[in-house]
């Protein structure tokens, strides 16, 4: 016990920092300027984004926190999340939809101002994934909400996270109009 205190006092318990890859810096930073450009060119001003969990795991939710992270920091460009539904342009719901946050989903849609997105992130929002056979699950987003992209992955990367919401920022298209299936997997 004595060893595991001496160790936290005299170094880091956190993991190192990444080697900086050049080539994966640049193709991050290239994404989300593009992400931000298409915001401002198809809104007038930046995205906004409310990111509700319906009753995931949480993975997804780490990998949507890793987008405000130091490394990845999508407000320099213009992506940001909101924490109020009444403020958002984008609905990012992960997890499948419980019973118990059914209502609270539905009401958040409501809440929401149109023209509005509403994107499924991961594979538990797109089918239920691991959660498919639960008593406590109503179905998946797109049982309860009109869902216009669904990013996979189990959980999705913040890389194909930027690249779902610029897809669905290029595609033209209206909010709140269900996309093709073609293009509700852009993400992938």
């Amino acid at each position: 016990m004595a060893n595991l205190l001496l160790q936290g006092l005299l170094g880091p318990l956190t993991e190192p920092a990444p080697d900086a890859d050049p080539a994966a810096s640049a193709e991050l930073a290239r994404l989300a300027a593009e992400v931000g450009k298409a915001a401002r060119r198809r809104l007038g001003r930046s995205l906004s984004i409310r990111e509700v969990d319906a009753g995931s795991c949480n993975a997804c939710e780490l990998e949507i926190n890793a987008l405000s992270n130091s490394y990845y920091d999508i407000e320099r460009f213009g992506l940001r999340f909101v924490a109020s539904p009444r403020h958002a342009d984008v609905l990012l719901v992960t997890g499948p939809v419980t019973k118990n946050m059914r209502q609270a989903l539905e009401r958040t849609y409501e809440a929401t101002p149109g023209p509005k997105w509403v994107v499924a992130a991961g594979d538990c929002a797109g089918g239920c994934g691991l959660f498919a056979d639960s008593y406590a699950c109503v179905g998946r987003v797109a049982d309860v909400l009109p869902v216009d992209l669904h990013i996979p992955g189990c959980p999705p990367t913040p890389l194909a996270l930027l690249s779902g919401l610029l897809g669905l920022l290029e595609v033209n298209q209206a909010p709140g109009r269900p996309l093709s299936a073609r293009q509700r997997e852009i993400g992938s």
